[in-house]
């Protein structure tokens, strides 16, 4: 019995300990050759690691992931986007081609940008029409 709680402690620790190892950052170029836009907050990832046992994938998720935040002040308004897509790939993405037929013309500010064999992306512009994040 003892050696029972022994083995559960050592799996226990080894299922743990790896979620608390993956502060570490990746850089957004990283990030998104893994799968990741940096969109997924931090506590998705762990609701993923429930799920998922591939310790690799979750960790992944929690080196590109965005802090949990209730601060409701930290909203933040772009001026404008640039939406980056493969005009290939696009069949993939019905609910994109959808936008960009029906709906792109109410936001003057939405540019579409086709770039071959680009995931999609958008792209959130300041004033100054620079990056500030890519989604």
């Amino acid at each position: 019995m003892g050696s029972l709680i022994y083995i559960y402690t050592i799996v226990l620790l080894f299922a743990v300990v790896p979620l608390g190892i993956a502060k570490e950052r990746l850089s957004s170029r990283e990030c998104e050759n893994l799968g990741f836009t940096g969109l997924a907050l931090c506590s998705d990832c762990n609701t993923l690691a429930e799920y998922v046992k591939d310790q690799d994938l979750v960790s992944g998720c929690l080196k590109c992931c965005t802090e949990d935040s209730d601060d409701s002040m930290s909203k933040i308004t772009y001026s404008g986007a640039l939406l980056e897509v493969c005009m290939r790939k696009l069949v993939f993405y019905p609910e994109i081609v959808g936008f960009i037929e029906e709906e792109k013309d109410q936001f003057p500010s939405v540019k579409v940008q086709y770039v071959f064999n680009s995931p999609p992306k958008l792209i959130m512009l300041d004033d100054a029409g620079q990056q500030k994040e890519t989604i």
